[in-house]
Parts: structure tokens; sequence; C-alpha cells
């Protein structure tokens, strides 16, 4: 099974809207063709515009699997009016609100990838108390507040099945780099003694499920 991207899936990520480096997806994209060959769905928290789904789905597709992601598309709390993150263009102009699904919706039609997605559109939380069955790889990329990176921890980490990869974004040690939330369950999900830490790109992190406990 390839490792990396196909040429038009890498340029399909770098043309959509988001904050993945390159860099970093290709590690999010090795991680989720290593977590598909247990033959269990893929899923994300934080769909955005769906650039890190792309890599998701094409290596769902390659394995005849299912990516599924997770977000209510009214944007995280640094993508609000007024903030750094903040696209007008995702703006809603009917309800006032963000709304990013119809551009995550393109995004995956562009790339040829809308079959191999499951799209779950609410909250997290919701999400996680309704899922049924085991996972190979839980992706958390959602709000960055302890209380949503928390409650994304968990609720998805206890699905995702031994062997199955747990990956987190925006992992800074060092405050003066970036929120400590993601940090924070990082640290947690260390502690617990289920997971094995794989190698690091930059602020991904990949941890191995090896043990129960969570």
């Amino acid at each position: 099974m390839a490792t990396a991207p196909e040429p038009e899936i890498l340029a399909a990520f770098e043309s959509a809207k988001g904050f993945m480096p390159r860099h970093e997806g290709l590690a999010l994209h090795a991680a989720a063709v290593e977590a598909a060959s247990l033959g269990l769905p893929l899923l994300e928290v934080g769909t955005y515009c769906g650039r890190s789904t792309l890599l998701l789905a094409d290596a769902a597709r390659a394995a005849g699997l299912t990516a599924v992601t997770v977000d209510h598309h009214r944007g995280s709390e640094e993508q609000q009016p007024g903030w750094e993150y903040h696209d007008p263009e995702v703006v809603d102009p009917e309800v006032g609100l963000m709304d990013t699904l119809p551009t995550f919706r393109r995004t995956l039609h562009r790339a040829g990838l809308e079959e191999h997605v499951l799209a779950l559109v609410g909250r997290s939380p919701r999400a996680a108390a309704v899922w049924g069955g085991p996972l190979g790889l839980v992706f958390i990329d959602g709000g960055h507040t302890d209380e949503h990176a928390t409650a994304d921890y968990e609720g998805w980490a206890p699905h995702l099945a031994e062997g199955g990869l747990l990956v987190i974004h925006d992992v800074f040690p060092d405050p003066a780099d970036g929120g400590q939330a993601p940090y924070r369950i990082y640290l947690r999900a260390l502690a617990s003694g289920a997971f094995t830490e794989l190698p690091a790109t930059d602020s991904l992190r990949v941890l191995r499920r090896t043990a129960p406990g969570l």
C-alpha cells in the first residue's frame, strides 16, 4: 500500500482551506495508512473545510475503509469574528454564523473522495456518546480549549482499538508556541499507561494504543 498521497490528493490538500502544514499532513497520512491495516474506520475530530480529511479519506479509500469526520461546522473559538483565524468567506450571510460545511463538501467533491467519507455534523461529545464500534485511528484536532480537547479525548480515545493510533495536533510543550490544551491531553494519554509514543512531526503527536485502561 502506498504510504504517500497521490499527487492529485496532495495538490487538493495544499489548495484547501486549513492550517495543517504539508510535512505534518504527510505524517498524518502515513499514520492513517498504518492504522488502516486494522481494517477499522479512521476518525477525525475537527473537520473545518476538509484539508486533513482528504488525507484520511485517501488512506481509507486505498484500504476499502471509511473516514469519519466530526464537526459542528460553526468554527472553533479562535475562528470567530475578531479572532486571529477568522475567515469571513465561510460565514453564512443568512444566519450570520460560520458554516464551513459547504466548503468542506466542495473540498471532498473536487478531490473525488465524497463516497469514502462519513461526515457527522454536530458536537463531538454527542457523536462519541452514540458511536458504537471500534476505530483504527482517532485524530484530535478540534477546539483547543481544555473543555473541548478533554471532551474529545474522553469521548473518542476509549473507542480506539488495541493497536490503533491516537494522533493529536497542535501539541506545544512551550506555551509561547501555542495553546496548552492539546499538550495536556497528550500528557494524559501517556500517563494512562495505555499508549506507546511513536515518532513526532513538529506539533503532530502519534500514540499507539497498546493496553486497556482508559
